[in-house]
């Protein structure tokens, strides 16, 4: 059996990481993009960082693609801008602009990373000019409620790949194309929240759970190995919620 070869962004740290370690202690060839220490060294926040991590990958892998992780994010309380752009374009720019790769071999998986977070309040005007595809207009929205960028970013990257997933050019074309929306994992991004006494409060509030302690990147790794590798062809346009039970306490009522 041929090699799988994956391609994952946001591979220097978090849930990038430590998925990138699981994925080459398999043996598979692990392609990494980040800001440094990556294979590809792009910022996917900007149209030309974008391009030059496709074009790599194209030059890495002209073989095509058996899975990709868009797992680049970021978390920043004052910067909205970015954080759409990096968060929600830099992501579908990764999905879209490789999927051709995908398409070269059989069997091949796409994943996303969304976010328990979206249960919080979101800016819809955003999200719409998110999915318009109007990257300006929804950044410049979003400077004018940054509280809400993060679970807005992510609201709007779920709500795309919902609907793109089960289209002909990703699940009639067998490219299977799935999220995991974790809770809060002890991550580089995270690690700040934890300094703070109050922000520990508002993560308690805001992220109620059913069991003790907070995720570590490998719990997210696990999940996000499964869905670039299993075999089965009926698992499609699924966000799965890896949050120590948050999604079941927020809304019980939802099957």
């Amino acid at each position: 059996m041929a090699q799988r070869v994956v391609l994952l962004t946001g591979s220097g740290s978090g849930i990038g990481k430590a998925t990138a370690q699981r994925l080459r202690d398999k043996g598979l060839r692990v392609i990494g993009v980040d800001l440094r220490d990556a294979d590809i060294i792009a910022d996917l926040g900007t149209a030309d960082g974008r391009a030059h991590m496709i074009e790599e990958a194209s030059k890495m892998a002209p073989d095509g693609l058996d899975g990709v992780l868009a797992g680049a994010g970021i978390s920043v309380f004052d910067r909205p801008r970015q954080t759409i752009a990096i968060n929600y374009f830099g992501a579908l720019a990764t999905l879209q602009g490789l999927r051709p790769l995908l398409a070269k071999r059989p069997s091949s998986r796409a994943v996303a990373i969304c976010s328990t977070s979206v249960l919080l309040p979101t800016e819809e005007g955003v999200i719409a000019e998110c999915l318009a595809g109007s990257e300006e207009q929804a950044c410049a929205l979003m400077e004018e409620r940054p509280q809400t960028a993060y679970m807005t970013s992510k609201r709007a990257l779920g709500l795309w790949l919902r609907r793109a997933a089960v289209s002909k050019e990703w699940g009639g074309s067998g490219i299977l194309l799935n999220a995991i929306a974790p809770g809060v994992v002890k991550t580089p991004m995270t690690a700040p929240l934890f300094d703070m006494p109050e922000m520990q409060e508002a993560l308690k509030q805001s992220n109620p759970m059913a069991v003790e302690g907070y995720a570590e990147p490998e719990e997210m790794a696990e999940m996000v190995d499964f869905l670039l590798n299993f075999e089965g062809h009926y698992l499609v346009g699924q966000v799965i919620y890896n949050d120590g039970g948050t999604d079941a306490i927020m809304r019980p009522d939802l099957i």
